[in-house]
């Protein structure tokens, strides 16, 4: 791989970590009535699927186990779901949607349509299409990217050397414009 190459990857690997945070950080910001927008997601996966175990719902909407844990709280003591465990199943436990949550959800509805127009608005058929290929290519890279990088790691402990880097960067990172790992 030659510098120019590296730049472009590093350019390409600053922007997506650079958009992920921002995307975050701006999501973070909102609250409707006390309910974030990963609230909001939770009321409308119920709203569309019916009632939903708390583990679907972190594997389905990429949260962590303690996130869905918190915000299921969240939306619990605001009376907008309840929690009520499977009869035939008592470790299951489920979150349903309450008429109070049903009616949030109705006022509120139109949020997660401007949220995509705001996202994407301005880009051609061909741009968005082009956008959904990438993205899929990222998510299949993303499969075993951690334990690539721990067994990348474990070797490197074991060797005690740099030279035990995979896919080592070609010429001086340290004048690089982007920040790396």
């Amino acid at each position: 791989m030659n510098s120019e190459q590296w730049e472009q990857l590093e350019e390409a690997d600053y922007l997506f970590r650079k958009m992920v945070r921002r995307f975050v950080k701006e999501r973070d910001r909102i609250s409707i009535e006390g309910i974030t927008l990963p609230g909001m997601l939770i009321l409308h996966k119920i709203i569309r699927e019916g009632e939903q175990r708390l583990g679907d719902l972190a594997e389905q909407l990429d949260f962590t186990s303690g996130a869905i844990t918190a915000l299921s709280d969240k939306l619990e003591s605001g009376g907008y779901t309840v929690r009520r465990r499977k009869e035939d199943d008592r470790r299951t436990v489920l979150l349903d949607i309450t008429a109070k949550g049903r009616q949030l959800h109705d006022r509120y509805a139109s949020i997660g349509e401007r949220c995509i127009t705001l996202l994407f608005e301005g880009f051609t058929a061909e741009e968005l299409e082009q956008q959904s290929r990438f993205y899929e290519r990222i998510l299949a890279n993303l499969e075993g990217f951690s334990d690539a990088l721990l067994a990348l790691a474990k070797e490197r402990a074991e060797a005690c050397a740099p030279s035990a880097l995979e896919q080592k960067p070609r010429g001086n990172t340290s004048n690089s414009k982007y920040l790396s790992y």
